[in-house]
């Protein structure tokens, strides 16, 4: 099993992200912990009733700029896990992350090859303190193995973790070369997701500090589609020259 985690400033981002894969039908709630029921009373998902339960905790908030706590956990192809095993798995794991009294909730994506979780909670606890982070990919992978032996799974390949980590790095502007370190987000981001607008892959982009534009218009009578891609603050704002798509590749544009 391989888990992704990620951190951002904004929570809504991820809700509205996982929000528009069970709206398409591409996945569904699993379950959440300490929420309110997020489906309104037409049985569809509220992003405002979840935003609820997330909000005194971000009133709370003292010093954490980045705040959004949104983890994949990723187990092999060849395992065949009940949504009951999957609810175990994801609350074990957030319960020895640390995060077992925070509300967050586990939604099942089916939009790939392989069943994965992706679970979106807070940074912040109800006092307005972070979670303590220290060490934290270490402590994912250790609980990870201890998964893989408690429910028989299937051990991830190796150096699979380290490449999906170092593969969807969010872009840090500070760090320079902006247009290699999108480019390769971009890329990456193709390869592990589907989207199925250009919502949803702005969405995602977005959680890994790059930006999307699309540029539709007529140039001497001929229709012309394009995209511009950019680089993104921690904070969502845009920062730098953003550059065409058909400098990163044809299948980006």
């Amino acid at each position: 099993m391989v888990a992704n985690i990620r951190t951002g400033a904004t929570v809504g981002g991820a809700i509205r992200y996982n929000e528009e894969k069970v709206n398409r039908g591409q996945a569904e709630v699993l379950f959440w912990n300490r929420m309110l029921d997020p489906f309104d009373s037409a049985g569809r998902m509220s992003h405002e009733r979840c935003m609820a339960s997330f909000e005194p905790f971000l009133q709370a908030n003292r010093r954490t700029t980045n705040t959004v706590f949104h983890v994949s956990l990723n187990p092999s192809p060849e395992d065949r896990l009940t949504d009951e095993q999957l609810g175990e798995i994801a609350r074990e794991y957030m319960e020895r992350m640390g995060y077992g009294e925070q509300p967050y909730i586990v939604f099942k994506h089916g939009d790939i090859a392989r069943e994965h979780l992706h679970i979106v909670s807070l940074r912040v606890d109800s006092t307005g303190r972070k979670i303590s982070d220290s060490h934290e990919y270490d402590r994912s992978m250790s609980i990870l193995r201890d998964l893989e032996r408690k429910y028989g799974l299937h051990p991830s390949i190796k150096g699979q973790e380290l490449q999906d980590r170092e593969e969807l790095r969010k872009v840090d502007y500070p760090k320079g070369d902006v247009k290699q370190q999108v480019s390769s987000t971009v890329r990456s981001c193709l390869r592990h997701y589907r989207c199925a607008s250009f919502g949803e892959w702005r969405t995602l982009l977005e959680a890994f500090n790059v930006s999307a534009e699309e540029r539709i218009g007529t140039i001497d009578g001929r229709d012309y589609a394009g995209m511009i891609y950019g680089a993104l603050t921690d904070d969502g704002c845009g920062i730098g020259t953003p550059f065409k798509s058909s400098r990163i590749g044809k299948e980006e544009g």
